[in-house]
């Protein structure tokens, strides 16, 4: 366990060989998925505050900084794993937290990835070319109604029903849905996630505008990857990280959606990995206009 600054524990587990130099948080959906970058290097996974396997959080003014909270948790991972610089790669809402890492703490990253990352800010609306808003979404979104019009008693249950609904979102390609395995219905926190979710990441996420000067210090390279076909985070966000960051390049992966290493897993892991050995993949692109 990771003991935060205000004593909350931290789930963490290092994979791979040789010593540690690549942190991923929330590794109880990752470890799995990204195991393919632990070849040849130690990977540190861990679970973030109030999620998976850490602490489940009762005190909600250990709740209420959101984003803030995980930002600050990162740099207690980093320090108990005893390294001075890390690599991040970050998926969804945690490539935001990677980013406000990098500009709180830039002389603590090595590099950064983000898979899917949420947008920079939540109120833009972006033009549908730069989103993916289609019949599936109309789908998952009837589906998840129906099922919390009749949900299952048992809890666990009620969350893999909630999950198998929610799933096809993720894929660009709905029949790709059953590769992800992401549910985690066995643990406390993942079933209680909504309510953590509504009730402090979101409002914390919602509250900030931000523009190139909060990353104006932020010179570590970066690798955006994202899906053209993301439901979940517009691939419009992508762009604007790759605008918004000093030091990065974008990965568009066509065809692929919020999870873009299930359905381009050769383009993903051989991008991320030549990344973190220290050079740019060739199909990375400098900031687009």
């Amino acid at each position: 366990m990771v003991r935060t600054d205000d004593g909350v524990r931290l789930f963490f587990e290092v994979v791979g060989s040789g010593e540690p130099s690549v942190v991923v948080p929330n590794g109880f959906y990752l470890r799995d998925d990204l195991a393919p970058i632990a070849e040849g290097r130690g990977v540190v996974f861990y679970d973030a505050r109030n999620r998976g396997r850490s602490e489940s959080i009762e005190d909600p003014a250990k709740l209420a900084a959101g984003i803030h909270n995980d930002v600050d948790d990162l740099n207690a991972v980093r320090r108990r794993v005893g390294l001075e610089r890390i690599s991040i790669v970050a998926h969804s809402y945690m490539g935001l937290t990677a980013a406000l890492y990098a500009a709180k703490y830039p002389a603590h990253v090595e590099r950064l990835i983000q898979i899917g990352a949420i947008q920079p800010n939540a109120a833009t609306q972006y033009p549908p070319d730069l989103r993916c808003a289609d019949d599936v979404q109309a789908r998952v979104f009837a589906a998840i109604g129906e099922v919390q019009k009749n949900p299952p008693a048992d809890p666990i249950e009620r969350c893999r029903t909630f999950w198998a609904a929610l799933k096809p979102l993720y894929v660009a390609d709905p029949a790709t849905a059953d590769r992800l395995t992401w549910d985690r219905c066995d643990l406390p926190n993942e079933r209680a996630f909504m309510k953590y979710w509504m009730g402090a990441l979101l409002p914390s996420i919602q509250q900030l505008t931000l523009t190139c000067d909060d990353f104006a210090g932020a010179t570590a390279p970066a690798l955006i990857v994202h899906g053209r076909k993301d439901r979940s985070a517009p691939y419009g966000g992508g762009r604007d990280w790759a605008r918004l960051l000093p030091n990065a390049r974008l990965l568009t992966v066509d065809d692929a959606g919020h999870a873009p290493w299930i359905e381009r897993p050769d383009l993903v892991f051989g991008a991320m990995r030549t990344f973190l050995d220290g050079s740019w993949p060739s199909a990375a692109s400098g900031s687009p206009t």
